[in-house]
């Protein structure tokens, strides 16, 4: 605007400063490029992310598995809110750390951009005091209202005073990795993300059963095997981002605390945070009525909400490069291409999740053996798939439509499909369970019926969307 600015005022034309050759390049593919190909590049770092999620959810319910069912029943207890501080700080608040470096980097402020990963840190240290003083103080409570007694609740404590007890490391990782994200360095972030499951999948056994002089340590080490890695992780991007070798430095001295930085990282993360908070909640809740339905059906729900966790970063490995295509094409009044890459990205996460969720409703045993081999738990499990799985299909076009959401700046709509999904699924499921008094046949008929309503919602959601009139800037 600037540079244009003076070019009407100059009697000497002033030429406009191009853009880094790098960054025109890549608004001209969003721009022009074939929409399946560039949503596959752009999407292509976020595959590490992907890969590093699904062996966490996997190999830690695999460990936990051959304590017997009351540990990993315990640890299902724990999961949900162990996923809230995850996703929170990588996908939720951690856009909005990643959205306000870029746009500072963008703006050509450099001490903005590296004071803003000061208050990063800053945020990160803060949300793991909240999550860790939570569950210090009120884990036990939560735990036995979610249906946990006995030698249940003594194994969601074991693991959960570890692994949330430790959440300062999660968060300040996450941000950390955020912030390099937002000077376009995708790869590193998701590299040390896997390292630090690596690390996980490596030690947890040791740190479980125990090996020489180490004593086993239960479910407690299975937790333990989570928070050392990310204790590493976390130290060395703090490190990383203090030695000055990437864009943006993380600076302890001569930077005050400002409010305003810390809502221009807030404005952006809220949004996600509050989506995320609402699906995990949604878990938390069905997983406390399914415990007190028996602790054979809380595992079978267990398992089932861990194959959709691994789902959910298959759509944020698209959703994050549909955000970047669907807005870019959209502020530049490309509406029918804007379209055209929602629908071939809604569908390719559906056909994604809609595939798995085909086979493992025919196939049970492929998931559920991975985690017991204990004949109830497969007997209910399998119920569970063979009712909800096929939904999972309504579960992608959900997920994928959020993120088209984003790129629309229509946030707000999204979160509250999803709030009518946790309470279609609460409703139903309690009705179901305790008026209707159909069982867990209800109960997870209730679930595939939050993902019908989820889906359905975010349709009409995004259909509701219109160009914007000429002159107009506001979508």
């Amino acid at each position: 605007m600037s540079d244009q600015a003076a070019t009407l005022s100059s009697p000497i034309p002033v030429p406009a400063k191009p853009a880094p050759a790098p960054a025109a390049a890549r608004t001209k593919k969003i721009l022009e490029g074939p929409v399946f190909t560039t949503l596959m590049k752009l999407s292509a770092p976020n595959v590490l992310n992907l890969l590093a999620f699904t062996g966490m959810v996997t190999f830690d319910g695999f460990f936990l598995g051959k304590l017997g069912s009351d540990a990993l029943a315990g640890a299902s207890l724990v999961f949900p809110w162990v996923m809230l501080v995850l996703q929170s700080t990588n996908n939720g608040m951690g856009t909005g750390v990643s959205s306000a470096v870029a746009r500072a980097i963008g703006a050509g402020d450099g001490e903005r951009a590296n004071a803003l990963v000061f208050h990063a840190f800053l945020l990160a240290l803060a949300l793991g005091a909240i999550f860790a003083a939570l569950m210090l103080f009120g884990g036990p409570t939560l735990f036995r209202l979610m249906g946990g007694q006995d030698d249940m609740l003594g194994a969601a404590l074991a693991y959960a005073y570890v692994a949330l007890g430790g959440a300062a490391a999660i968060c300040a990782l996450n941000f950390m990795g955020n912030a390099v994200r937002g000077t376009g360095n995708m790869a590193l972030p998701a590299g040390v993300l896997v390292a630090c499951v690596l690390a996980h999948i490596a030690i947890s056994p040791i740190l479980i059963f125990g090996l020489g002089p180490l004593p086993p340590l239960g479910a407690a080490g299975a937790a333990w095997g989570l928070v050392l890695p990310f204790v590493a992780g976390s130290v060395w991007f703090v490190w990383y981002l203090h030695s000055g070798r990437a864009l943006v430095q993380l600076r302890f001295r001569g930077v005050a605390p400002r409010r305003e930085l810390f809502a221009d990282i807030l404005k952006v993360g809220v949004p996600g945070l509050v989506d995320i908070a609402i699906t995990n909640l949604s878990v938390v809740v069905l997983t406390g009525i399914a415990a007190r339905m028996g602790r054979d059906i809380a595992i079978g729900y267990a398992m089932g909400a861990r194959l959709e966790y691994i789902m959910q970063p298959i759509a944020f490995g698209f959703g994050t490069a549909m955000v970047a295509m669907v807005g870019t094409n959209w502020g530049a009044r490309q509406y029918a291409r804007a379209r055209a890459i929602a629908l071939t990205g809604v569908s390719t996460i559906a056909a994604v999740c809609g595939t798995i969720g085909i086979t493992v409703a025919i196939f049970p045993a492929l998931w559920l053996g991975l985690f017991s081999d204990d004949p109830d738990v497969f007997r209910v499990g399998g119920l569970y798939l063979h009712i909800v799985a096929p939904l999972y299909l309504c579960f992608g076009v959900g997920r994928g439509l959020f993120f088209v959401s984003l790129g629309l700046g229509r946030a707000a709509a999204a979160a509250g499909a999803n709030a009518v999904r946790l309470a279609v699924n609460v409703a139903c499921g309690l009705i179901s369970v305790y008026w209707l008094d159909l069982g867990m046949v209800g109960f997870f008929a209730s679930v595939a019926l939050g993902f019908a309503v989820y889906a359905l919602l975010l349709v009409w959601a995004v259909l509701r969307v219109k160009e914007p009139v000429a002159g107009n800037s506001k979508g």
